[in-house]
């Protein structure tokens, strides 16, 4: 377990959230708290130039491929391709997805060895039997790309989270370890509770094989079931997921009225959910702080006002020297590139970069240079390159 002290994001903004906090609103709010205000906690210029490729119908995650094309996925349960020429071309066989709220088309992730089998893991929400209910889905397939776009084949689901009532929070994130494990991110659905059992996969983050079974060195392996699967639990609506360098694994979660955080995750641990939090239920009941449990998991750096995170990567290219080990997260509510540097277990939030758009997904690129993807309707694909 590591230490509880908390590692606070600082700012006059900060201090003034309590005084005047955000105005409440219902804890089923469609976007979360990713339309909050949020404040930067250190605006500079930007040491970039961002140059619009082209455009996308609300944009979920990218991935690149190895010869240099991007996939993109879109909410609405459309997968594109991304030519070098700048081209967006539909991939075919996506699955149907359950659109609306936060549920859609999720995440893309090629397999270790996508080079010599072609497999790539995309995450999505899926409806159930019941009218109203469904759950996030993480499923494998075989890519067969075409110079006018592609296909998907020999859809495989690896796995589901239980179909229930909404439509928030399923989180369905993705990431290959260094150990070349699947890694999923597994949000509460606003059900709270089911983030502290076992026994439900809600509010945990996942650990499985390639192929979808469980590994025997999980923490939880003994007990079966769904516990067999879970590495971390306590958490509430994970929507950024990243291994530095040094292999330990990061995760950045949305808080509720205040409290985005940024975590550690460390194997079996709690991290309090809803038991605890730095910010408060949006009708503005209070939460207990992390500092009244130490036994509980607190997060290395925390946002109030939030930045409402989404999408995440640690960067490791040359293109941009001074960012080299830094985890650059996008931001909904800030409009913002938001840079944390880390050292060791600790993390903090370095430098905020306006972008004047919500920013929904943060990805490196084959020669170091940063793309983001904006949120909703005719976002754009825009590539940062060194001023």
């Amino acid at each position: 377990m590591k230490r509880s002290t908390l590692s606070i994001v600082c700012s006059t903004a900060l201090l003034a959230a309590f005084a005047a906090p955000a105005a409440a609103k219902p804890d089923n709010a469609a976007q979360d708290n990713d339309t909050a205000d949020a404040s930067a906690q250190a605006v500079k210029a930007n040491p970039f130039t961002a140059t619009e490729v082209a455009r996308f119908n609300e944009p979920w995650a990218m991935t690149f491929l190895p010869n240099g094309r991007l996939l993109v996925t879109e909410k609405r349960g459309v997968l594109k391709v991304l030519t070098i020429g700048g081209t967006a071309q539909t991939i075919t066989g996506v699955p149907a997805v359950a659109y609306g709220g936060q549920g859609g088309f999720g995440d893309v992730v090629l397999h270790p060895q996508y080079a010599t089998n072609g497999l790539v893991y995309i995450s999505y929400a899926e409806k159930g039997s019941t009218s109203g209910t469904a759950g996030a889905t993480v499923a494998r397939a075989k890519l067969t790309l075409t110079s006018s776009g592609g296909s998907l084949s020999n859809l495989q689901v690896l796995w589901r989270q239980p179909k229930v009532s909404g439509s928030n929070h399923y989180g369905h994130r993705i990431a290959f370890g260094p150990d070349r494990k699947l890694w999923i991110t597994s949000s509460e659905r606003q059900k709270f509770d089911p983030a502290q059992d076992l026994n439900s996969p809600l509010g945990k983050v996942i650990r499985l094989n390639d192929d979808g079974t469980v590994p025997t060195d999980n923490p939880f392996y003994s007990r079966g079931g769904v516990a067999a699967t879970v590495w971390s639990y306590g958490h509430r609506n994970l929507l950024g997921i990243a291994f530095d360098a040094q292999s330990k694994l990061w995760i950045h979660e949305m808080g509720p009225k205040g409290g985005d955080e940024l975590n550690l995750i460390e194997r079996g641990s709690n991290y309090g959910w809803p038991l605890v939090s730095q910010g408060d239920h949006y009708d503005g009941t209070p939460i207990p702080r992390h500092s009244t449990r130490p036994d509980l998991n607190a997060p290395e750096a925390w946002w109030t006002p939030v930045i409402a995170p989404a999408g995440f990567v640690i960067y490791s290219g040359t293109r941009f020297p001074a960012w080299n080990g830094s985890g650059l997260i996008g931001g909904l509510a800030s409009q913002a590139l938001v840079r944390v540097r880390f050292n060791g277990n600790t993390a903090a939030e370095a430098e905020r970069y306006p972008m004047g758009k919500r920013i929904r997904e943060v990805e490196q690129g084959p020669n170091g240079d940063v793309w983001l993807l904006e949120d909703g309707a005719n976002a754009r694909l825009l590539r940062l390159t060194p001023i």
